[in-house]
């Protein structure tokens, strides 16, 4: 292909009449002011979108216009462009074609841009337009920092040679930043954040050191490297979150706070003492994503409604139920954020605080000090609050004082594990709450879990197995061979999984009348025929099949949290 003659973005868009004259002129002169690129003003003004700037400047230079979403990119190929020069020149190699290569670029009108790329990839190049939000996003992506890893992990190797350095006096040490250990550290952050993972586990083992991340719920091998350098990682990280750097014995708990790509994350560090040395996991906490909507966590809207009317009520207990990794906190705060207003005192007794909410008072529990929940609660009722959120009814005490609060003017939110909505109430009983305070100040129950869903960009149809086809009979009956079912074939925009992102599983239980007084009987049996009417069959695997029929998730992840309360 021909290299691009130079073009006036302003003038393709004007005259492809999806600009006016006067609105070019208006971007011009924000141009003038702010120094900024003309195509971005055009899009953070609400001018054009990413997707019309594309489209015009492919017809305009007669080249393609590639969606990244759906492209499934070959690493090998990408690497032809290294990353720098891929980031400076908002650009990415997509594929080999004989002897050229075909370049994706933001802005293809970039003369100085195309010669330099020419010059890197050594061939001739064709070029494709695409969309700069997306390829910001493919270039964080597929540049992942696991070589870099492997690399900074043998130079540790060599630095520590065969004796163990002590890495508790690197704190005061010059140029630190240069340190094996902590370029280590920092690429292994760089990558988690990259990938979306939510936690880090480092885990020594006879013979190696493997490192893995949770994404999406699942546990990835990221690498393996040398058990020797095992030790000198957890004093690195001991080090940052203030723990006792001498004691290897017992488990600790700290946290600290680092910066990844510009961003603040949170990290919650937990050690514990294994045959082979110290096992360190790390919970990371983006503080920037900033607290998820009621309405962007996945309820049907039918229950937001429900929900937020039952939020409204000035007093009593909601409830909200799963085990670990549920999603339990994250609609919490959702909740505490739509309550929080200048009107409300809220106060959460937490352990440990996982998000930072302005304006909220959030208390973190200690019981190293005898600061525990139940302490802290009857504190934090003497402080006058509208809305008090307990993080977990762990016990006896904190269930009634908590109860307590609900019956005497108080909105109480906490989270129980239990497997569904309707053996909540029976839970709090046998934890020893009185059947008159289950009755009376019992609100809400709102059982949930979390489903993988399908990559958007390898979707594709589905059979399902007998195994899942007998399951999903129990739901749909007769038309489950008319249903469409869809999986993710695995990509490079999933790492390969076919999934990307989760979504929440609902089922509430409203106790009404009927319910209250159900829950007052002695006999568990008629309290769950009466809440399960009430449900009237909204339940957690209800949902879960709503979401399979609707193309969001595979059977296989219906069937895995159904499971976990079909026993």
């Amino acid at each position: 292909m021909a290299r691009p003659e130079k073009v006036r973005l302003g003038e393709i868009l004007v005259q492809q009449k999806l600009l006016s004259e006067e609105q070019l002129q208006f971007a011009l002169g924000e141009q003038k002011r702010t120094g900024r690129k003309l195509g971005r003003v055009f899009v953070e003004n609400g001018l054009v979108t990413e997707e019309q700037i594309s489209g015009a400047l492919a017809r305009q230079l007669n080249i393609p216009y590639i969606n990244l979403k759906f492209f499934n990119i070959d690493p090998e190929v990408v690497r032809a462009l290294p990353e720098t020069q891929a980031r400076r020149f908002r650009a990415i190699a997509l594929e080999s074609r004989g002897g050229a290569m075909l370049v994706g670029m933001a802005d293809p009108t970039d003369l100085f841009a195309y010669d330099e790329i020419s010059r890197v990839v050594k061939r001739p190049i064709e070029l494709a337009v695409v969309n700069e939000g997306e390829l910001l996003q493919t270039i964080d992506r597929i540049y992942r920092r696991t070589e870099e890893i492997t690399d900074f992990a043998r130079e540790l190797e060599q630095d520590l040679g065969d004796s163990y350095v002590d890495f508790g006096n690197l704190g005061g040490t010059p140029g630190i930043e240069e340190a094996p250990v902590v370029k280590l550290l920092q690429s292994v952050f760089d990558d988690a954040s990259q990938v979306r993972a939510s936690d880090i586990h480092i885990e020594p083992q006879e013979s190696r050191l493997q490192i893995r991340f949770r994404i999406d719920g699942v546990l990835h091998l990221q690498t393996e490297a040398d058990s020797k350098i095992a030790q000198a990682l957890a004093l690195r990280l001991k080090l940052m979150s203030g723990l006792d750097i001498s004691e290897k014995r017992l488990p600790q708990d700290g946290r600290f706070a680092i910066k990844v790509k510009q961003q603040q994350v949170d990290v919650r560090i937990s050690t514990m003492p294994t045959q082979y040395g110290e096992s360190v996991v790390m919970r990371l906490l983006n503080q920037s994503g900033g607290i998820l909507k009621l309405d962007s966590i996945g309820m049907p809207p039918s229950m937001v409604k429900k929900f937020r009317a039952i939020l409204q009520r000035p007093n009593g207990l909601v409830l909200v139920t799963g085990p670990t990794g549920s999603g339990k906190t994250t609609t919490l705060y959702g909740a505490l954020a739509e309550l929080n207003s200048m009107e409300r005192k809220l106060i959460t007794v937490e352990d440990p605080v996982e998000y930072r909410l302005a304006g909220v008072n959030q208390v973190q529990i200690n019981e190293k000090i005898d600061l525990t929940f139940a302490r802290v609660l009857r504190s934090a009722l003497r402080q006058d609050p509208d809305v008090v959120l307990v993080g977990e009814m762990r016990d006896q005490e904190t269930a009634q004082i908590g109860m307590r609060a609900a019956l005497t003017g108080h909105l109480v939110l906490s989270t129980l594990h239990t497997n569904d909505a309707v053996s909540t109430p029976i839970r709090l009983l046998d934890m020893g709450v009185p059947r008159y305070m289950v009755a009376t100040s019992l609100q809400a129950v709102l059982a949930q879990r979390l489903v993988r869903v399908i990559c958007e960009s390898c979707a594709e149809p589905y059979t399902p197995k007998p195994s899942e086809h007998e399951w999903l009979k129990f739901e749909l009956g007769d038309t489950v061979n008319a249903r469409k079912y869809l999986h993710g074939r695995g990509c490079t925009h999933c790492n390969g999984t076919g999934y990307h992102g989760r979504t929440g599983v609902y089922e509430m239980l409203e106790m009404n009348e009927a319910v209250a007084t159900a829950a007052n009987h002695h006999d568990p049996a008629h309290f769950m025929k009466v809440a399960q009417e009430q449900m009237a069959g909204q339940t957690l695997r209800r949902h879960a099949v709503a979401l399979v029929i609707a193309g969001k998730t595979t059977v296989s992840e219906a069937m895995r949290i159904s499971n976990q309360f079909d026993d």
